[in-house]
């Protein structure tokens, strides 16, 4: 009952995404009962972001269909779930966007996830290992993919003052954001990042407004999509422009913008 409640008040409350709502919503009234040999690629990867969702940690049990079985021991706390799903489905008052990348994934473009839910998306974690993160640049080498996670606010309570990073939006389309210190453009992740297109590598933005919300609970980020590089300068950290293939959504907008004035 625990870990239910933990990721309904931890994880859920914070995460905004119809389609895994929806999946969740789906197994639950089956009493988490799956076949994982069924499930397409989206779907088993779905049922990773469950598993981290509740458990927290990898492994535990002696695979992953076990892992999502014990979620459904009690018939009580299966019915809150989907309630509870059914409840935050209907706040949600933005349209989910699909992504096209040479691979696999379940995130929807401007819906909102916790870092483990991504990390666990794109193979970061598997059933058995959970590499720990501390970081906000996550190089996923066999996907040629590269996570950007920013927020907004920063204070010096939550980073060093080496780490506030400008992060803004320029307009809906366009976003500036500073590499980590040691990055300069003639070489190694900076001249990466120049060269993405050419090299087909994927940059993708992860962005929150602050690191808690107003209740303390860990803010969870908003999938902006890929980001083509148009511009950047400086070095040691460098400034990048990135171009956005979506808009960003009108809320999330005016709340960046606000960072670019001060």
């Amino acid at each position: 009952e625990n870990e239910i409640y933990r990721a309904i008040s931890k994880k859920w409350l914070s995460c905004c995404s119809v389609s895994y709502f929806n999946f969740i919503i789906s197994i639950a009234k089956k009493n988490f009962i799956i076949d994982i040999e069924k499930l397409n690629e989206v779907e088993k990867k779905m049922c990773l972001m469950l598993h981290y969702d509740v458990w927290q940690t990898a492994g535990g049990f002696e695979s992953l269909e076990k892992s999502i079985l014990a979620i459904g021991r009690n018939e009580v706390l299966n019915n809150e779930i989907i309630e509870v799903l059914e409840i935050l489905i209907d706040k949600i008052s933005f349209l989910e966007r699909d992504i096209k990348l040479p691979y696999s994934q379940p995130l929807k473009v401007h819906s909102r996830y916790t870092r483990d839910q991504v990390l666990a998306a794109f193979d970061y974690y598997s059933f058995n290992k959970k590499p720990f993160v501390n970081t906000g640049v996550v190089d996923i080498k066999e996907k040629n993919t590269e996570l950007l996670f920013v927020t907004l606010q920063k204070s010096e309570k939550d980073f060093s003052p080496t780490t506030l990073y400008e992060d803004f939006a320029i307009s809906e389309t366009i976003f500036h954001w500073q590499t980590q210190n040691e990055t300069r453009p003639d070489r190694g992740k900076g001249l990466s990042y120049i060269n993405h297109k050419k090299n087909g590598k994927k940059l993708l933005l992860f962005v929150r407004e602050k690191n808690e919300d107003e209740y303390g609970n860990t803010m969870s980020f908003v999938f902006l999509g890929d980001g083509n590089l148009i511009d950047y300068y400086g070095s040691k950290p460098m400034s990048i422009k990135w171009e956005l293939s979506e808009p960003m959504p009108p809320y999330l907008w005016k709340e960046t913008a606000k960072m670019a004035v001060g």
